[in-house]
């Protein structure tokens, strides 16, 4: 017996009702989009093709990858990307993936430059790049911005210098290996403003984090010490040392830490201006502040 004939259609609908079947999030989407990446195509492409007949290397390469998703895998280490700030960027092991709520980041940091609360042509660093997507945002959104961009890993460094190319900012990010402000003290001019989205989940709780997190996405990135404030700590208490006289910091973190991260910016006495910014749950994300 010859093996059956499948079409887009009818693949999605089987493949849907399985991944609810096994408690996938959002088993439409997942279906979709690991369809469309086995096939090369966009996800609206899917819908214009629905009763196209898939060949047999086609459906064993899309079960595969299934596989893959159901093991709990994050769909975008399975196909590589992902989306922010409307752009797509490469994404795998040695990076986060990149969150809506990181975009708040660089929502803030453009509306400094648009108030023009700093300079024409600022310097403008990013603490713990990762995947690069904060600092190739800016970079396109800024372009006459000077951009700098470190992290403690390599082969984050690796993926975050693909995309600064993919995206045609490489001229103007540069980016140097090193933990937090080391790369740094050598001197140099400092910033006008330093943006991180630093570990800060606590070491307690991380084996509670979601199998496709704790499991797959790197511990390096996201565990932020006993309290998860480690990292935020550091960035507050050494940041100043590196801003202009009132430059800027945004830091990220959970919304339960920014109370404690306007404590020590307040007893520092280095900062003025400080504020919370919630994220589009509406819950604060981004503590920032202006160097006295």
């Amino acid at each position: 017996m010859s093996p059956r004939t499948w079409t887009v259609g009818e693949l999605l609908k089987v493949t849907t009702d399985y991944l609810q079947t096994k408690e996938i999030d959002s088993p439409r989407l997942s279906a979709e989009v690991l369809l469309a990446h086995q096939l090369c195509l966009k996800r609206i492409q899917l819908y214009l093709n629905f009763d196209q007949p898939l060949s047999e290397n086609e459906v064993r390469g899309y079960r595969s990858l299934v596989k893959r998703r159901l093991r709990g895998e994050p769909i975008q280490y399975i196909t590589g990307v992902q989306e922010f700030w409307s752009l797509e960027f490469n994404v795998g092991p040695p990076v986060l993936v990149p969150r809506p709520e990181t975009e708040v980041l660089v929502e803030q940091v453009v509306g400094l430059c648009r108030k023009k609360e700093m300079p024409s042509r600022p310097r403008i660093l990013d603490l713990g790049t990762g995947c690069g997507a904060v600092a190739v945002a800016l970079a396109r959104e800024i372009p006459e911005a000077e951009i700098w961009a470190s992290d403690i890993s390599r082969d984050a460094l690796r993926l975050a210098r693909q995309n600064a190319s993919k995206h045609g900012v490489d001229g103007r990010v540069y980016f140097l290996l090193g933990d937090m402000f080391q790369p740094f003290r050598g001197g140099g001019r400092p910033f006008e403003v330093i943006v991180s989205n630093p570990p800060y989940v606590s070491s307690s709780a991380f084996s509670y984090l979601p199998p496709e997190v704790k499991d797959y996405e790197p511990r390096l990135a996201l565990d932020g010490g006993e309290d998860g404030m480690a990292y935020i700590a550091r960035l507050v208490t050494e940041g100043a040392g590196f801003l202009v006289p009132k430059g800027w910091i945004l830091v990220e973190m959970d919304p339960d830490q920014t109370s404690r991260a306007m404590e020590l910016m307040e007893q520092s006495g280095t900062y003025q201006s400080l504020r919370r910014v919630k994220d589009y749950s509406h819950r604060h994300r981004v503590v920032m502040a202006q160097k006295r």
